[in-house]
């Protein structure tokens, strides 16, 4: 049985007249025109879809099977004319905690897909990142039934999940089995994500060095710096009371990827804003990049518009 459950629908009726099919000057285009506004009404308002297995065949295993329990996305629906942009929103939580959520980016005319994916030490590398891709692949495939365009998907998280969605937006082998590349993503959003080797992956890895020692290998974003890579956004709070080493990595990354030639990088250090708070801040400056990158994807010589 399907655990998905929506919520947000309209639900009306529409009443006539008996008397009115008989009138003259009556037309069943009349008739058709009133409906097709009543069906657009019905689906107007904002919606939720939950639970979505994002691979099909995780539906039917075992309901204490670790895949079944976490890898599904939450949907969320606006209340826009079709063709709006989507955010995919992975949560941080170190890769050891935390859930799915929806960002608070709701009324800004965005759907939202709220990712769970498998977690260490229960899933073994590469989990994560596997997870995430296919949550990623089936937005992708699917957003343009829901009224979104898939030309208009960007990948965002806090923290490891802005690890997450770097990586998955950068490093072409993880969106590569379902046949997709990284510039099938509109933009790329990492909100306090690390840039360098995760610490968790660094363990998993077998490092015993110490935390903030950089390591940058294959499942560092930084190795994966191109002028070609879709748009990206930087978001981190204040040095002062950051993360240590995640604005300076973050900086540094924005700065290769302007020397490479990338044409579209912002980089936004929030001051007085620490690593759980500066959510406050990405949920203002979110909107804005996208807006901004859409219409700049919609210009006559942008690759995407032709």
């Amino acid at each position: 049985m399907a655990s998905r459950s929506v919520s947000g629908l309209c639900t009306f009726t529409l009443i006539l007249d008996p008397m009115l099919f008989l009138r003259p000057n009556f037309r069943i285009g009349t008739l058709l025109a009133l409906l097709v506004m009543a069906t657009g009404l019905a689906w107007a308002a904002p919606r939720t879809e939950t639970g979505i297995y994002y691979r099909p065949s995780d539906e039917a295993l075992p309901a204490d099977d670790y895949r079944h329990e976490q890898c599904q996305l939450d949907l969320y629906i606006p209340e826009s004319e079709s063709g709006f942009a989507t955010v995919i929103w992975l949560h941080g939580g170190g890769l050891t905690g935390g859930k799915r959520y929806f960002p608070d980016l709701k009324g800004q005319g965005l759907a939202l897909a709220a990712v769970g994916y498998r977690l260490s030490p229960r899933a073994e590398l590469p989990a994560f990142l596997e997870d995430t891709a296919a949550a990623t692949a089936w937005v992708l495939d699917h957003i343009a039934e829901y009224g979104g365009d898939p030309d208009k998907v960007f990948i965002a998280g806090h923290s490891a999940g802005g690890y997450l969605a770097a990586m998955i937006g950068m490093d072409p082998r993880w969106l590569a089995p379902y046949g997709y590349a990284p510039n099938d993503l509109a933009g790329i959003i990492p909100v306090s994500g690390q840039m360098s080797t995760h610490f968790r992956v660094k363990k998993l890895r077998g490092d015993e060095g110490p935390e903030f020692r950089v390591v940058v290998d294959e499942y560092a974003p930084m190795t994966y710096a191109s002028k070609d890579l879709p748009p990206v956004c930087l978001i981190l709070g204040d040095r002062k009371i950051e993360y240590r080493n995640r604005v300076e990595e973050n900086d540094l990354f924005a700065t290769s990827l302007r020397n490479l030639g990338h044409p579209q990088v912002e980089f936004y250090e929030m001051g007085g804003l620490n690593h759980g708070t500066v959510l406050k801040g990405a949920w203002i400056l979110i909107p804005d990049f996208i807006k901004r990158t859409v219409k700049q994807r919609e210009q006559p010589s942008s690759p995407k518009a032709q």
